[in-house]
């Protein structure tokens, strides 16, 4: 799987309680700082005839008793740090008010009801609703606040039966990504005996007769205690069906590749009921295989029925939006970087046989849905979203008015039916869902949230930059309106680059109170995203990956010589492959900024593919394996690049104990290697690592932790930077 698409900055925020000592109450730069003890080992590695030492490998025991000290060493250093500083108290005050605004989701219509997340304010996690009608009352029909008292249990997705009276739902444990499945009535609000385990990656696909569904597993991990189950290696995901009522050992197993164990094989079913969809994919690249299953009559599916083959070569992606009788709509790059929407006929798959409806354009077709008889398409133009509306064969009959530079994050509907929903976001509108029927072409607000703040004060620009090796970048830049343009101002430059996903415009609390407080907020659109299609991504891929970093060092250099900021005000920040990208560009740049936030990164590039789900990485990264591989990996790997001696700038580094997407020692590693090669400039510039427990990736953190995090990060920059907070 792809490194989890980011949000600006909340995607990576967390808070444990830890007690606090170690530090005095107020921090001085005076006050001398002891890092905890890391013995270097002798461990060395052999690659290709080049010895290359691990001195830090130890960490990646995570159950060992030396880690164990080790993190809680870390983590009293950093909490008692954090705890002492007077601007973070004001922060999270400020978060805490900001935070406190209700949050509704894109709904959806089965069975004539309405289905959608809200979250009140302050809640740790969204509450799933059900609205019986249009003129209903909502009442709740999941609330995962009640399934564990600290709300470390997130509800990840939700899957409504065509009829409305069933949905399955997934929840996972303090940000892992195992899901576990469970099935709710939707007329009494109970949960059925049906339990679906070792679940990672896989959606839910009901069949029409409403009996059971298809899903993806893994085999039950063999390890039965400590942190094995959670960091278990990854291999041979297969499509299961299940009845509802049975036992998952009764599931029949309905596709897989055992001959190549590390492939993903999901599925998912067409909104008629006729088809399983079958995708096939063999790491993070945008490329996969396409297969299905005919059931034949929805009412009566044919689960036995034969798995065919559509699309076996490799080289393109392909996503099936929809059907009309043997016919599928597909999304794809074949012969279309920038994407096409073709028609297929499963009765002639040959792509001689293809039909283009509608073509590669100069915008890249981020989606497409089929609804009310329409597909209603989301492009992007430079990075940022616009909806169109065109007929089934594929003639467009004109757009859907969008508020204004934004991002369309999602879009719901029927095919049977013309209402549609949509969110629409930017970096000053929190996220609104809209409503419009297509029959009439009229559209207006659903649901527009309160937030405690003056979106007129804020003002977006998109400016275009130019790389080191010439390249056109577009970065937005976001503050408050009036600023002084005097070099200044504190800015936060936010990265990703990488894994064909795309930084469009949106809201972010945490960045409301930074620019509140006179701060800037500047996200560079790198290469290795998805902005302007493969070619785009393809440039930050690989050997080319330096270009992402040129990319966001050149951002930072535009910002300083247009009098936005300096250097000594500047915030590096990332997280997952954008923790990376920190992480490599203070290596190569340690001047570049003031403070930086690596947050869950992927830090140890030579060994990144030997944890968890790290080999479906190599599509962007290559790999240490391949001779080619390792000489440009070892290039640039944040853990193995440091600058013994280098001024660094104050680095907190961000992750958490039960990251099984970035093993988290990737983050321990680093920390410890920069701990002893930064310069000796402990009280002005230290590296801190805040390590969260019961939590992952990033995803369904409770509103709690984020906040937390969210003040521990603002404040840590804050005090470095000389700024007083809000």
């Amino acid at each position: 799987m792809p490194l989890e698409k980011p949000q600006p900055f909340v995607s990576f925020v967390c808070f444990v309680v830890i007690p606090v000592c170690g530090w005095a109450a107020t921090p001085k730069t005076s006050v001398p700082v002891h890092y905890p003890d890391s013995p270097r080992g002798t461990h060395v590695d052999v690659y290709h005839g080049t010895r290359v030492a691990d001195p830090y490998r130890w960490l990646e025991d995570l159950d060992s008793p030396q880690t164990a000290a080790w993190v809680a060493a870390q983590n009293e250093l950093t909490f008692g740090f954090l705890a002492g500083l007077p601007q973070r108290a004001r922060f999270r005050e400020r978060l805490t008010a900001l935070w406190n605004y209700e949050r509704i989701g894109v709904p959806v219509k089965e069975g004539g009801r309405y289905f959608f997340s809200r979250n009140s304010g302050l809640q740790n996690q969204a509450v799933f609703l059900v609205q019986d009608g249009p003129a209903a009352a909502p009442r709740v029909l999941i609330d995962p606040n009640a399934l564990a008292a600290d709300g470390t249990v997130a509800l990840t997705s939700t899957h409504v039966s065509r009829d409305g009276k069933w949905v399955g739902y997934a929840t996972a444990a303090a940000g892992s990504d195992w899901n576990e499945f469970r099935v709710r009535s939707v007329d009494t609000g109970r949960d059925t005996s049906d339990v679906i385990r070792w679940v990672k990656f896989s959606g839910l696909g009901w069949t029409r007769d409403h009996a059971g569904f298809f899903y993806s597993r893994y085999p039950e991990p063999g390890a039965d205690a400590g942190n094995a189950r959670t960091f278990s290696d990854l291999a041979h995901q297969r499509v299961y069906y299940h009845r509802l009522g049975t036992p998952q050992a009764e599931d029949r197993l309905i596709h897989a590749v055992p001959e190549e164990p590390k492939w993903f094989v999901r599925g998912g079913t067409t909104e008629d009921g006729r088809f399983l969809i079958v995708y096939v994919s063999r790491g993070s690249a945008a490329e996969n295989l396409l297969r299905f299953v005919d059931l034949g009559d929805p009412l009566q599916p044919r689960i036995d029925a034969p798995v065919r083959p559509l699309v076996e070569t490799w080289g393109a992606e392909y996503s099936v939006v929809g059907n009309d009788g043997p016919v599928l709509y597909v999304v794809t790059t074949d012969r279309a970087p920038r994407r096409r929407l073709v028609a297929i006929d499963t009765r002639a798959p040959e792509p001689a046989n293809w039909k283009t409806l509608i073509p590669e354009g100069p915008e890249v077709i981020d989606a497409v849905e089929l609804i009310g008889g329409r597909f209603v398409v989301k492009t992007m133009r430079d990075a940022s979203s616009r909806l169109t509306v065109h007929a089934r064969d594929g003639k467009a009959l004109g757009p859907i008015a969008l508020p204004g530079l934004g991002t369309v994050a999602a879009v719901s509907g029927r095919d049977d039916e013309s209402e549609l929903f949509y969110s629409f976001t930017s970096f000053a509108t929190p996220t609104t869902i809209f409503r419009h029927d297509l029959a009439t072409d009229r559209g207006a607000v659903f649901r527009a949230p309160q937030v405690a703040f003056q979106p007129d004060d804020f003002e977006t620009r998109q400016v275009f930059y130019a790389s080191k090796d010439g390249t056109r970048v577009p970065m937005f830049i976001t503050h408050r309106k009036g600023l002084a343009r005097d070099g200044s101002a504190p800015a936060i430059l936010y990265g990703y680059g990488g894994f064909d996903i795309s930084l469009t415009p949106g809201f972010s609390v945490s960045m409301v109170a930074w620019m509140e407080a006179g701060g800037i907020y500047a996200v560079p659109n790198l290469r290795g995203g998805g902005e302007y299609g493969r070619a785009w991504h393809e440039a930050g891929t690989k050997e080319k990956k330096q270009n992402v970093f040129d990319d966001f060092i050149a951002a930072a250099e535009w910002l300083f010589a247009n009098k936005y900021t300096s250097a000594e005000k500047l915030v590096l920040s990332g997280g997952s492959n954008g923790g990376l990208l920190v992480g490599a560009v203070l290596n190569q740049r340690p001047e570049l900024c003031r403070v930086a936030w690596p947050a869950v990164g992927v830090m140890d590039m030579l060994r990144f593919h030997k944890f968890t789900v790290g080999y479906a990485w190599t599509s962007d990264y290559g790999s240490s394996d391949d001779p080619a591989g390792f000489k440009y990996l070892s290039a640039y790997s944040p853990l193995h690049t440091m600058k013994a001696g280098a001024r660094y700038p104050a680095v907190l580094v961000t992750t958490a104990d039960h990251d099984d997407r970035v093993h988290p020692a990737h983050s321990f590693k680093y920390a410890a290697a920069l701990q002893a090669s930064a310069a000796k400039d402990l009280a002005d510039r230290p590296v801190m690592i805040r390590i969260e427990t019961k939590a992952g990736h990033g995803a369904g953190k409770p509103t709690g932790k984020v906040i937390e995090e969210a003040a521990d990060r603002l404040a840590f920059a804050a005090h470095f930077l000389g700024m007083a907070g809000p």
